[in-house]
C-alpha cells in the first residue's frame, strides 16, 4: 500500500519539534503519537511549504488578504477569529496550514489516491473575514486550485465537522462546479448558518448509528454523481467527550464515519 502523505506544522517551530519545548502544542504532540502509531510506515509526515498571497486570493479578498498579511487586522476582526492570543507567528502558521492542502492536492495530482492535512478544514473562513478559529479557507482554495485542471470538472466537499461549513458554502454559492455538503449540530456555531448544496442538521445527543445511518443515505445519493475529487473535512468534535460539540459519537462511531 502506497504511503498516505499527511501535512504538518507547528504553530511555533514550522516542523516537528521533538524536544517538547512546546508542550501545549497540539499539532506536534499529534503528529508524535502518529509516528508511534504507524507501525506499518503507511503515514509519511511532511512539513509543507508556505501558500503564496497569490493562491490565496483566489477564494479572498485582496484587502482582507493584505490586512492579515501586513498583521493590519483590526481588533474587531481577531476578535471574530477567535484566536487568542494573537501572535506574529499566526502569519506563517496560517500559510503552512494552506499549503499543507496545496501540497496535498499536489500529491493527488502526481498519482496518490489520499492525502490529509492535519490542520486544514478552515471551513468557517469566508471570502472577506475570518470566523471560528479560520482565516483563510484551504478547502475552497484548494478547489479553485484544482478547477484550473483540464481533468477536474466537479468537486465534492464533504464537510463533516459538528459545525456547519459555512465559509465553504458561501464561497461556491452558485457555483456548480463544487457540490457542498454539510452534516452538523443543528444548535451549534455559525448560528446564522450558510446554505450548502445540502445542508442536514443533527439534534443535540445524537448518538452513533443515527448519525451513521442518515450519513449513509446522503452517500447512497451521492454515488450517482460524478465527481473528479473528494474534499473531506473530517472534524471529530462530535465526539461525545467534546463538552462544545453537543453530539454523543462514539470513538467506534467515528472510526465507522
Amino acid at each position: 500500500m502506497p504511503a498516505f502523505p499527511l501535512y504538518y506544522h507547528s504553530l511555533y517551530s514550522g516542523g516537528l519539534d521533538r524536544t517538547a519545548r512546546f508542550p501545549v502544542d497540539r499539532y506536534c504532540l499529534l503528529a508524535q503519537r502518529l509516528e508511534k502509531l504507524d507501525k506499518s510506515g503507511q503515514i509519511t509526515i511532511k512539513v509543507p511549504r508556505l501558500a503564496t498571497r497569490e493562491e490565496v486570493l483566489l477564494v479572498h479578498e485582496e484587502a482582507y488578504v493584505d490586512r492579515f498579511l501586513s498583521g493590519d487586522l483590526s481588533e474587531k476582526e481577531i476578535r471574530r477569529i477567535g484566536l487568542r492570543p494573537w501572535k506574529k507567528e499566526i502569519i506563517p502558521r496560517t500559510l503552512r496550514l494552506v499549503g499543507g492542502a496545496l501540497e496535498g492536492l499536489q500529491d493527488l495530482f502526481n498519482g496518490s489516491l489520499l492525502a490529509g492535512n492535519m490542520a486544514g478544514g478552515t471551513h468557517h473562513a469566508l471570502r472577506g473575514e475570518g470566523a471560528g478559529y479560520c482565516i483563510f479557507n484551504d478547502l475552497a482554495i484548494c478547489a479553485e486550485v484544482a478547477l484550473n485542471r483540464p481533468c477536474v470538472n466537479r468537486i465534492l466537499v464533504l464537510d463533516l465537522d459538528v459545525h456547519q461549513g459555512d465559509g465553504t458554502a458561501e464561497i461556491f454559492s452558485g457555483d456548480d462546479r463544487v457540490f457542498t455538503v454539510s452534516l452538523h449540530g443543528k444548535n451549534n456555531f455559525p448560528f446564522r448558518k450558510k446554505k450548502s448544496d445540502l445542508d442536514l442538521g443533527f439534534e443535540d445527543g445524537t448518538k452513533d448509528e443515527a448519525y451513521l445511518s442518515v450519513l449513509s443515505q446522503v452517500l447512497e445519493k451521492l454515488s450517482g454523481e460524478n465527481f473528479d475529487l473528494v474534499f473531506f473535512q473530517a472534524g471529530v468534535d462530535g465526539l461525545m467527550s467534546d463538552q462544545l460539540g453537543l453530539l454523543d459519537l462514539s470513538r467506534d462511531g467515528l472510526r465507522r464515519r
